[in-house]
């Protein structure tokens, strides 16, 4: 049973060490035709790692022929199979630019933007490759205004756009977080003034003023009438642009306070006590939150 059991893995071990050695030795051959049977041989049966380096050692080879457009073309193909998109791009780029009239060019450059548009990263990291995607998909819409592919390029180009504002709105919004609500306005009205169509504007718009209303219920009390103000402002800004927010509710309650703090339109139901303790609850607790911090000035 053992010497079975030994010749078993002795067998396995030379069809392997067999299988290593043609691979090697077809990747040192210098036979341009084994080496394209090969090459493509490992592409169809999906081993696009082994594809690619026959590919790319077969380009110095028939470098100046007739098959080097399809080498070459196949190698970014095999890189961009075998999930290495970043090194696709590159075959990509220098396959468009030596052989822009090849019948692979019109796929290669499709196929170079869904590279980079694959090596993006997620919203909380850097965006430079976000950017350097969206002007490549954008530039490849208007010189192929008719490409079969125009589809793809537009949702491509939503989910960056959508990734670049979410990268926006959550950096504002972290100074919300942080309890420093006069920056965080700030912040917010500049995402806002460097991108009007940011989809998440109703959300920001809403932050806004609760963080101005927020600053005016943490300022000393000669400063709050005015501030307050400002949150009247925001507020009518956005119930202007949302009237049927899911926001609106809880909102409209603040503007109410604020209305009274004023000393406007006075609250003449049963609900008024519990309102004015509520609004001097929130003030206590806001406070105390904000005594480290020294925001509330």
């Amino acid at each position: 049973m053992k010497i079975r059991n030994l010749f078993f893995v002795l067998t396995s071990l030379i069809a392997l060490s067999s299988c290593k050695s043609q691979f090697e030795m077809m990747l040192n051959s210098n036979d341009v035709e084994a080496k394209y049977e090969a090459a493509f041989k490992y592409f169809n049966d999906r081993k696009y790692n082994k594809a690619a380096t026959l590919f790319e050692s077969l380009s110095v080879l028939t470098d100046g022929t007739e098959r080097d457009d399809t080498v070459r073309y196949y190698w970014g193909l095999s890189n961009y199979k075998f999930r290495d998109y970043y090194t696709a791009e590159t075959n990509f780029e220098q396959f468009i630019e030596n052989y822009p009239r090849s019948p692979f060019a019109s796929e290669a450059r499709y196929l170079r933007l869904d590279c980079l548009y694959r090596s993006t990263l997620r919203y909380e990291l850097d965006q430079t490759p976000t950017n350097k995607a969206i002007a490549a998909i954008s530039e490849y819409k208007i010189e192929f205004p008719s490409s079969t592919h125009i589809e793809d390029c537009d949702l491509m180009l939503e989910d960056l756009n959508e990734r670049l504002d979410r990268k926006a709105y959550e950096g504002a919004k972290l100074y919300y977080k942080m309890e420093d609500y006069l920056a965080a306005r700030v912040a917010l009205r500049n995402v806002l003034k460097d991108d009007s169509d940011n989809i998440y504007r109703e959300d920001i718009l809403y932050y806004t003023a609760m963080a101005s209303y927020k600053y005016a219920h943490l300022s000393v009390q000669n400063k709050q009438k005015e501030r307050y103000l400002v949150f009247v402002d925001d507020y009518l800004n956005f119930i202007g642009e949302n009237p049927d927010s899911k926001y609106r509710r809880e909102l409209d309650a603040v503007y109410q306070r604020v209305q009274k703090a004023l000393g406007k339109n006075p609250v003449t139901t049963s609900d008024s006590d519990k309102s004015e303790r509520d609004f001097a609850r929130e003030r206590k607790n806001l406070m105390k939150e904000n005594s480290k911090t020294g925001k509330n000035k």
